[in-house]
């Protein structure tokens, strides 16, 4: 069995999802977000490190799975937002945990079924997918989905195939 932590980096709230994989599904371990949106940008850093070393320690993740920065208008945000990233890989890299990276379009094609699919599509499809009793945090559902994302293309888990099932 393994077990994956997805993240969805952000400089002010960073979702991470933590799952666990074997040969046949994969299962639903914790969810949560490291939220900062008040504290100076070096502070918000920090925490998100922090936040994520706390995490690794507590699941000794198998493999670090992150959502690749997107291209905005706005350069500062696509900085800040990846400076975030940087960080949270650091945490992975100082725990020499293999890291794996998807774009936000292949995770909504595999989860949603469309790449352009909307945040609430891909909430409602990792509920389905993880069995949950609870609907997550959209940065939460994203981690979620990132890991979930890596588990299929790594081990090409069957999946239900919910057109066929359910419509």
């Amino acid at each position: 069995m393994k077990t994956i932590i997805g993240i969805d980096p952000g400089s002010r709230i960073t979702g991470y999802g933590v799952i666990s994989q074997d040969s046949k599904k994969v299962s639903y371990l914790d969810s949560g977000s490291i939220e900062s949106s008040s504290k100076p940008f070096p502070t918000r850093l920090q925490r998100i490190y922090n936040g994520i070393s706390k995490i690794i320690k507590e699941y000794k993740p198998d493999i670090f799975v992150i959502e690749q920065t997107f291209f905005s208008k706005n350069a500062n945000s696509v900085i800040k937002l990846s400076q975030a990233k940087g960080v949270a890989i650091l945490a992975a890299v100082n725990n020499r945990i293999p890291i794996f990276e998807y774009s936000s379009k292949t995770v909504k094609q595999f989860v949603a079924g469309s790449g352009s699919a909307k945040k609430t599509q891909v909430q409602y499809m990792v509920c389905l997918i993880l069995e949950l009793f609870f609907i997550p945090k959209i940065d939460e559902s994203d981690a979620l989905a990132v890991a979930i994302t890596h588990s299929y293309f790594s081990q090409k888990l069957k999946f239900i195939d919910v057109k066929k099932n359910f419509f």
